[in-house]
């Protein structure tokens, strides 16, 4: 799989990415996001596979965007018969997000990508629109920390795995109010909290890799994200685990259904009877191979942003493979218009 599709979907993230940058700081976080998925659906139809989207942008039917259910490449055209050898076929499944960090792409701030992951089929947990307790750390403490332990204890762990005090240990958090007393009780432990307002997927990741002076990524966040923030965690190796959240009282948003019950009957008509269940990074992404893709839009830990010049543009990239075990980070030169020259800044 990797193989096959290794270099076309860094081509998916990078005009998702391109798009989007177009809009940075320009107010229009709809607009930054609808461009993505026109481009990250455009780039993906012509890539010879049959795919279908389990993670899009959002759970209907029908929609102007990627979503679930959707299906794309060109082996999903009504003529594919006509040049597509079943013995050859690649299904797969694939989550996107084509502008993760809307609001930052609309107001110019740091950490805003394109991502995706893919699996071959089955491999990839369709997690519904609801929301998710995650937690994310390095390598050193995986199977060590743990989603049911307190912030406290889970700092502890992570001291004594990295070997570091815990007042070294930065912790990133969404600045939500539901975060109110996992912000204070970190602080009251002795580490050091790094507050976003969106964009965990690059947090998560950011465990992964030493020296981005993120230790561990604390909780609520989006389901959908946290299964491609899984997929990322399961090639790198580093701890992930996530735990839907069905109560509308606890991410006091308003956006996952009017009931705690009602939630609870639609998990169970999606096949998910115990709505309590933490999930490992290997259960979320549970393919035999599982690839991920992010390319940057703005600035971030990890990567550059998308920087323009006179006739095309700069992108840096990361991709990272189950299958090959390799962290690539890809740098690429787009020429649009015959430049004169071929900027490095």
């Amino acid at each position: 799989m990797e193989n096959t599709l290794g270099l076309e979907i860094i081509e998916v993230v990078e005009q998702a990415a391109i798009a989007s940058s177009r809009w940075m700081g320009k107010g229009e976080k709809n607009t930054a996001d609808q461009v993505a998925v026109e481009a990250m659906r455009e780039r993906m139809n012509k890539i010879y596979m049959r795919g279908r989207i389990v993670i899009g942008e959002g759970e209907r039917d029908e929609a102007p965007m990627l979503y679930i259910g959707e299906e794309v490449g060109i082996c999903t055209r009504e003529d594919a018969k006509t040049f597509c050898n079943p013995d050859e076929l690649i299904e797969i499944d694939i989550a996107v997000d084509p502008c993760e960090g809307t609001n930052l792409v609309a107001y110019g701030q740091n950490g805003s990508m394109a991502v995706l992951a893919i699996s071959e089929k089955g491999g990839l947990f369709a997690a519904p629109d609801f929301y998710m307790k995650k937690l994310a750390a390095p390598s050193q403490a995986k199977g060590k920390v743990d989603i049911n332990k307190s912030a406290t204890e889970n700092l502890k762990i992570l001291s004594e795995c990295l070997n570091r005090s815990v007042e070294e240990l930065v912790v990133v958090v969404m600045d939500r109010p539901r975060h109110k007393e996992l912000i204070a009780e970190i602080r009251q432990a002795g580490a050091r909290v790094r507050l976003i307002s969106d964009g965990d997927v690059s947090a998560a990741i950011s465990c992964g890799f030493t020296g981005t002076n993120i230790h561990a990524l604390m909780g609520i966040g989006a389901a959908p994200e946290g299964v491609i923030s899984a997929a990322a965690m399961r090639c790198l190796g580093g701890h992930f685990q996530g735990q839907l959240i069905y109560d509308p009282e606890i991410v006091k948003t308003g956006l996952i259904g009017e009931s705690k019950q009602g939630n609870i009957d639609r998990l169970k008509e999606m096949g998910i009877n115990d709505p309590d269940k933490c999930y490992t990074a290997e259960e979320l992404a549970n393919g035999e191979n599982v690839l991920f893709a992010a390319c940057g839009i703005t600035p971030g830990t990890l990567m550059e942003g998308v920087r323009f010049f006179h006739g095309g543009a700069r992108t840096q990239s990361l991709v990272i493979s189950s299958q090959s075990k390799t962290a690539r980070f890809v740098d690429t030169i787009h020429m649009f218009d015959n430049p004169e020259n071929l900027s490095l800044n």
